[in-house]
């Protein structure tokens, strides 16, 4: 009962964002075509084209948002989760979406499209929709207050942990759970938690689901905060639950993983508790993926005058090939060439030595700002990362992404230290965290941490705002060699 009124409260809720959203869209038109060549007519001179044109990627909004909505779980249950982070949630699903919808419109190619119609709509559905989780917040927390629409809970555990799920709990009224009670687990329960009555200990909690002992009200879940090896113990009790159709939980505080996320996952009905300190959501992976190849392979097509022209001035200006090809390690130590415009003189890898006191860098790499290697043009391509755009071809091929931690060469990982290696967990890219906050002017260790918070914070989002803030990055040439 409780789960078909959670599948039609979530029904509900998604019908509200749908709706909210096309809201936005209609109202984002008519704003941007009938009021703000009113308020600003200097700037706004003109309306839109006519809503025809906007009504083509209607369906496509619906879409997308449908899916990235579902996507970051928004209709699993939130009783755990702030409403700052709901909050947070929502507006990457809007501006992922957004992202997705020009890039679409411009390769459909519906380039007519307004521009300032875009940001609008953004603005307004991120203003709706966190607006109705405000809303439906507020009404969750009326109702639990007036003692509505609320789960009860038994903790089976007295220990620490026991403690620690219930202290959780009333810490956090807004979750809507109301704990009825403890099971013994051999342990005394602590001073301060008397209030809470302690039905006998694991051997009568079978007696306990079955005739309520007295309790007055249902079960709803129950919680096992007990120690591993008293788990092994209670298969049964397991089994009695399961047969019952109450709901099971197990605190998996036993490890004390500091980065890792857990993760439940289930292979041919074996249950897998997985840590992970890398991303895992295989439909952002993909829509990252997707991304790399839509972008790479537009980039590469428009680049295609610039990469002849390169091609030529390198030709011209000094003996050898004209691209650099190089042994890099990718995700996980996977090995591949990476490709790049030449910038040095052909022998410059058999040279190293006579520049090794030039390094300017700490740690296992060689950055040299005035390495007498470089050519003239080369100096040139780095300095704006033209020497890169090769590299494209690595992102469409699926060596790299266009966002990710840069690709290191073997010799490099051979001295690197044991926690630097977790940058190698996340496909490498063109652009990184390193590469907008000053390159060659970061040191070693604050790259490696710079790498380490990407892997740990990455988003859709994340993505986008290191990519805007690439291009000002390498206008500038801050901290190139």
């Amino acid at each position: 009962m409780l789960k078909q009124k959670a599948r039609l409260i979530a029904r509900i809720v998604y019908l509200v964002d749908i709706a909210l959203t096309s809201v936005a869209f209609f109202a984002a038109f008519f704003i941007r075509d009938h009021v703000f060549p009113v308020l600003a007519p200097d700037r706004f001179p003109t309306g839109l084209f006519p809503i025809q044109d906007y009504l083509k990627i209607f369906p496509l909004v619906l879409i997308i948002w449908s899916v990235l909505l579902f996507t970051y779980h928004s209709y699993h249950s939130h009783r755990t989760i702030p409403l700052t982070t709901e909050a947070l949630t929502t507006v990457r699903v809007v501006m992922v979406g957004n992202v997705l919808l020009a890039t679409v419109a411009y390769l459909m190619p519906l380039r007519q499209l307004s521009r300032s119609w875009f940001i609008l709509f953004g603005v307004l559905s991120a203003i709706l929709l966190v607006a109705e989780k405000i809303v439906l917040r507020l009404i969750a927390r009326y109702v639990r207050s007036k003692g509505l629409n609320y789960r009860t809970v038994v903790i089976v555990g007295t220990g620490r942990r026991a403690l620690d799920v219930a202290r959780a709990i009333n810490e956090h009224k807004y979750w809507g759970y109301k704990i009825l009670g403890f099971v013994s687990d051999g342990h005394r329960l602590a001073n301060g938690w008397s209030r809470y009555r302690v039905f006998g200990s694991v051997p009568d909690l079978r007696r306990l689901l079955e005739t309520g002992m007295g309790i007055g009200e249902p079960i709803d879940e129950i919680v096992f905060a007990v120690t591993r090896k008293k788990l092994d113990e209670m298969k049964q009790i397991f089994l009695f639950c399961e047969e019952l159709g109450i709901r099971t939980r197990v605190a998996m505080n036993f490890f004390q993983n500091r980065v890792a996320r857990i993760e439940i996952e289930e292979l041919e009905g074996i249950p897998f508790l997985t840590f992970t300190t890398t991303p895992s959501n295989e439909t952002q992976l993909a829509m990252k993926r997707l991304l790399d190849i839509a972008v790479s392979m537009g980039l590469l097509v428009l680049a295609a005058p610039m990469i002849l022209i390169v091609a030529a001035l390198i030709k011209l200006t000094s003996p050898g090939s004209v691209f650099f090809k190089q042994t890099r390690l990718g995700l996980n130590g996977r090995i591949f060439t990476l490709y790049k415009f030449r910038t040095m003189i052909e022998d410059a890898h058999s040279r190293r030595d006579e520049v090794s006191h030039l390094n300017e860098m700490t740690g296992p790499v060689f950055k040299a700002k005035d390495d007498p290697r470089i050519t003239g043009i080369g100096r040139f391509l780095r300095k704006f990362s033209l020497d890169e755009i090769p590299q494209l071809w690595n992102v469409f091929r699926g060596d790299m992404s266009l966002v990710g931690p840069r690709p290191p060469i073997p010799e490099e990982v051979a001295n690197y230290r044991r926690w630097h290696r977790r940058r190698l967990s996340m496909k490498p890219g063109l652009t990184c965290l390193w590469q907008i906050s000053g390159r060659n002017n970061v040191d070693f260790d604050r790259w490696m941490q710079l790498d380490l918070q990407y892997i740990d914070n990455w988003s859709p989002a994340l993505d986008l705002k290191i990519l805007l803030r690439t291009i000002p990055a390498v206008l500038s040439g801050r901290g190139a060699s």
